[in-house]
């Protein structure tokens, strides 16, 4: 789906999946995506502007007699470029091993759903507490070439984010 230039793109920005899964080692993020690129940022991205898409959760503890208490907040941030001369799509992971792929949507499920990382380790939550989960993704203009976040920040086109999906997430009594 192509959308028009000057539209907000937020809304279209869904969350599909937002669980934590206790493993051995600690919580590990389960998430999943949906969305589509605008013209626009498809169109920069084969043109060779790379375009970092982060994955933010946030982990706090409820308190009733003073502010929740903040715990853990983890991100993960998937560059996604295409590469003129080899004429492929590259994605990394946190700046780490890069991944070739010939399509933009074989690259693109990395953003969607993004590997299960580790957010807290086995110790980082207090056994049987219950603790607000929320999950997000954007693109990091922050990141982008000087040029190109001037346009970010004048063509809601460049906008893309979702809202904060929001659980609860009762830790391990072990």
């Amino acid at each position: 789906m192509v959308m028009p230039y000057g539209t907000a793109h937020a809304a279209d920005v869904d969350v599909t999946t937002a669980k934590l899964e206790s493993a051995d080692e600690g919580y590990r993020i389960v998430v999943a995506f949906s969305f589509e690129l605008s013209h626009g940022l498809e169109d920069a991205i084969t043109r060779g502007v790379p375009m970092y898409f982060t994955t933010e959760v946030e982990l706090t503890r409820p308190r009733w007699y003073w502010f929740d208490e903040k715990t853990i907040r983890s991100a993960q941030t998937v560059r996604i470029a295409y590469n003129l001369w080899t004429r492929q799509y590259t994605a990394a992971i946190n700046d780490g091993l890069q991944q070739n792929f010939s399509k933009l949507e074989d690259a693109m499920a990395l953003v969607l759903r993004p590997r299960r990382w580790l957010v807290a380790d086995k110790g980082a939550l207090s056994a049987g507490s219950i603790y607000n989960v929320a999950v997000r993704l954007k693109l990091d203009i922050n990141q982008l070439p000087k040029p190109f976040l001037i346009t970010s920040l004048n063509n809601s086109d460049w906008r893309l984010s979702s809202d904060w999906k929001r659980f609860t997430f009762k830790a391990d009594d072990k």
